[in-house]
């Protein structure tokens, strides 16, 4: 795309009246020239010859300085931009080390473990690293992928004589370590651990794949080796600290940048009120039935959305106020098809699957509408040029998608954030992201996606899509959030006794842990062992700790933090399955009655049972949706600190148990989402053992105020819900990771109180990363209230679409002068 064609772009798609001042902010960022390095001379001269041929004389400086840093034998984490070559600072120090026996005879023979957060990012390096070790000839280098698809009789050649394995945390955890023995030839020669993608590894899910790392170096050592960690990772904030905690000793940061970077245009984008977008009602509107549709199935799609337990989970109906904004889900679609109509090759970030699906098939229509309206068959052409790009996808399926982009088939692709990571995806015209991703980490992930290619000359286009949420619309109206602010640091937490207990159960059946050894996984291990041994659960001796139990201690563990057996979805009168949820929500998604959207076809649920862990349904096309209510209760177990914040306001962090019921649910009107019904359930509660923020308002605090005693429930409960959308720009964490409680005269603290919580066993460092950065916090959340045109609330300021008390009572302007209150 020529220079200047970006800000053309953004003029043409905010022309129209239609979308007048939806476009919040423009920013330009420059092209930058490359700065290069020099390969150093241990490289293997058959890898400079290769790279000689393929055009690459000189590496980037950070490539230099990381494959220096790995070749030394120290830990190093390269921290830079998407598109930067982070693979060859790596593979230059692991091929040579690995060509090595192949030059000199006394060299030691090394491999290279690899893992990876995705099965897909392994595939794709699986090809990158065989093409430069073919190219170069090294042919010790027998790189394979060793996961859960992997034929039986293929995983056993590669452990007789893989070098450089490919593999993820799961498979790490479950398939290597507890059969070490089988991989004792792998492990005594291993040189190099490479963890991509690191920053992926936050919350709940980093815990525990920093306790597998720690599993992992006790079995190296058992071995006698000792190997090197390369750790790469999109921009962060402090890399060196989250890569030294993931991998339990200290890393060295490279985030010096050395890459040409293509010049780069960013929109902020506000989709406009339905009924001035999309004229409905209109005639001269035709393309209304289609941006209908899909704003209603993106509706849907929100209010059936995954969250932790608590009062402000379950998936409650959201009270909305006409005019509603467009969803950014129709809104991607609509700004796809023009793109597409003006040959610009785009890729589009949905925040589901379901949302990539609605995207690709929105855009599609919309354009063969045209086409079918203008008689232009070219257009036509074009809309079979869009497709969309998610798991679950047949990996054959993906590669096909993939080079079809590569080489211009595909004029456009609507994908979830599977193609956010390492996976090779050069060159595109622009990048759309519908709806905030989760952190700013992963938003300039995406946005790096658009103007890889040198000759774009400035004209790659990127565009944020806000949705009608409040963290979104913040955004827009604050581009310093985005443009002026650090990306954040991977927040988790290896000593969360939740996750570490599994670990050592999992460590001691591998391998019995010795006195002393226990320090690899940190101060509290000791404790947590002794206790387990108390339990019976471990035999202590003289020696150290065993594992005693007859079942596989590997499967007391869940490292993607899914709260237990999945909830199995069955048709009922077939008895197929259909899929699963994982149970954390499965009181919410498939209780008795709800209606269950399955690859874009209607259940309706005829029994939950609990016990059995499997959901019965049949098929049906009701007009109504449903929204399940919970009741919760919280109770403050451990206060871990406390803080005089602002005039007898007390800021507390401490443990707490959750308690949720899911008591029953409402029926709505699919179109309209007017009430209909409402109904009970009968299920069990649920308590969750976690880590919390909360405040203490005194009543005299409040009474001062002048808020009003009848209002003051309200008040809380909206600034509790403005609360949990806002913490995701300080934390890397998304609104469903977090859940909230408020009480008018809580029983603990026996004052109003609000809670913010994190939503996994144990914490997750979500809370705790609100209660250090408490004061920008509610800063933000405070304007982001004030900010808000609407009078008594809306879904971009303090309505939840997860509140299991369907958003009842709620009080927009006595909520903004309770955050006063919260103010330093």
């Amino acid at each position: 795309m020529r220079a200047g064609r970006a800000s053309e772009l953004l003029a043409d798609l905010s022309a129209p009246l239609i979308r007048r001042d939806c476009l919040t902010h423009i920013e330009r960022r420059p092209a930058r020239e490359g700065r290069r390095g020099t390969f150093a001379e241990w490289t293997d001269p058959r890898l400079l010859t290769h790279l000689a041929s393929r055009g690459i004389t000189a590496p980037w400086i950070h490539q230099e300085q990381a494959a220096r840093l790995a070749h030394d034998g120290r830990d190093v984490v390269l921290a830079t931009a998407t598109a930067s070559g982070k693979s060859l600072a790596y593979l230059l120090p692991v091929l040579t080390a690995i060509g090595a026996r192949e030059l000199d005879i006394e060299a030691r023979r090394a491999t290279t473990l690899y893992l990876s957060p995705t099965k897909a990012l392994a595939a794709d390096q699986l090809t990158n690293i065989t093409a430069m070790a073919d190219g170069a000839g090294i042919r010790d280098a027998r790189v394979a992928v060793y996961d859960g698809d992997t034929p039986t009789e293929q995983r056993r050649w590669v452990r007789r004589h893989g070098t450089i394995v490919l593999t993820n945390p799961d498979m790490l955890h479950f398939g290597i370590l507890p059969g070490h023995e089988q991989w004792a030839h792998f492990f005594r020669a291993l040189r190099y651990v490479v963890i991509d993608e690191c920053h992926s590894y936050r919350g709940v899910f980093g815990s525990h794949v920093a306790m597998v790392i720690r599993r992992l170096r006790r079995i190296a050592a058992h071995y006698k080796a000792d190997p090197t960690f390369i750790l790469a990772s999109a921009t962060t904030a402090n890399p060196e600290l989250s890569a030294s905690r993931l991998i339990g000793r200290d890393v060295e940061a490279v985030t010096e940048d050395g890459s040409p970077r293509a010049g780069l245009t960013i929109g902020l984008w506000e989709p406009g009120t339905r009924a001035r977008v999309d004229g409905r009602g209109d005639p001269a509107h035709r393309d209304d039935s289609v941006l209908a549709s899909i704003d209603e199935e993106a509706d849907e799609e929100a209010d059936q959305a995954g969250d932790p337990s608590g009062s402000d989970s379950g998936g409650g109906a959201a009270r909305r106020e006409d005019p509603l904004r467009r969803s950014a889900t129709s809104e991607a679609a609509a700004l796809l098809a023009d793109l597409v109509e003006r040959e610009v090759q785009t890729l589009v970030f949905a925040r589901s699957r379901r949302g990539a699906e609605l995207i690709s098939t929105g855009a599609q229509r919309l354009l063969g509408q045209k086409a079918e309206r203008s008689g232009n068959g070219e257009l036509a052409r074009r809309a079979q040029q869009v497709a969309a790009y998610r798991g679950g996808y047949l990996a054959r399926d993906r590669r096909a998608l993939e080079d079809s982009l590569r080489s211009g088939e595909l004029r456009a692709l609507a994908s979830t954030n599977a193609l956010e990571l390492g996976i090779d995806i050069a060159g595109l015209d622009a990048v759309l992201v519908a709806g905030w991703p989760g952190t700013r980490a992963s938003l300039w992930q995406q946005f790096g996606r658009a103007g890889r290619r040198q000759d774009t000359g400035g004209g790659a286009l990127a565009m944020f899509v806000a949705r009608e949420d409040p963290l979104d619309t913040y955004v827009v109206h604050h581009p310093e959030t985005v443009f002026g602010a650090e990306v954040e640091a991977a927040v988790f937490d290896p000593a969360n006794p939740y996750v570490m207990t599994p670990h050592l159960c999992a460590a001691a059946s591998e391998l019995a842990i010795r006195d002393g050894e226990e320090e690899i996984f940190g101060p509290t291990a000791r404790d947590l062992l002794m206790t387990l041994a108390r339990r019976g659960v471990l035999r202590s001796r003289p020696t150290g700790w065993y594992w005693t139990l007859s079942e596989s201690a590997h499967e007391l563990t869940d490292l993607r933090g899914s709260g237990g057996e999945p909830v199995r979805i069955v048709e009922e009168s077939s008895g197929v399955l259909l899929g699963t949820v994982d149970s954390a929500s499965a009181h919410t998604q498939v209780h008795d009655g709800a209606v269950y959207l399955h690859q874009g076809t209607s259940y309706v649920v005829n029994h939950l049972d609990v016990d059995q862990a499997v959901a019965f349904v049949h098929r049906e096309d009701p007009l109504h949706s449903t929204h399940p209510l919970a009741a919760s209760s919280l109770r403050i177990r451990q206060v871990d600190r406390e803080i005089d914040w602002a005039d007898g306001v007390r800021l507390c962090f401490g443990t707490v148990d959750v308690t949720d019921q899911v008591t029953g649910y409402q029926v709505r009107d699919v179109y309209t989402q007017a009430f209909l019904a409402e109904h009970p359930l009968d299920l069990p509660p649920r308590t969750l053992t976690t880590k919390a923020v909360w405040w203490v308002i005194p009543r005299a605090r409040t009474d001062a105020a002048g808020i009003p005693s009848d209002e003051l429930p309200g008040a809380l409960h909206a600034a509790e819900h403005a609360a949990i959308s806002m913490l995701p720009l300080l934390a890397t964490c998304d609104r469903w990771d977090i859940g909230g409680l408020s009480a008018l005269q809580h029983e603990d603290t026996g004052e109003p109180s609000i809670f913010v919580y994190d939503g996994a066993p144990g914490g997750a460092g979500f809370a705790e990363r609100g209660a250090d950065d408490a004061a920008a916090w509610v800063r933000a959340t405070a304007d982001m209230i004030a900010e808000c045109s609407c009078e008594a609330g809306c879904p971009a300021c303090v309505v939840s679409p997860k509140c299991g008390n369907g958003n009842e009572p709620l009080s927009k302007s006595q909520a903004a002068a309770l955050l006063e209150l919260l103010h330093e």
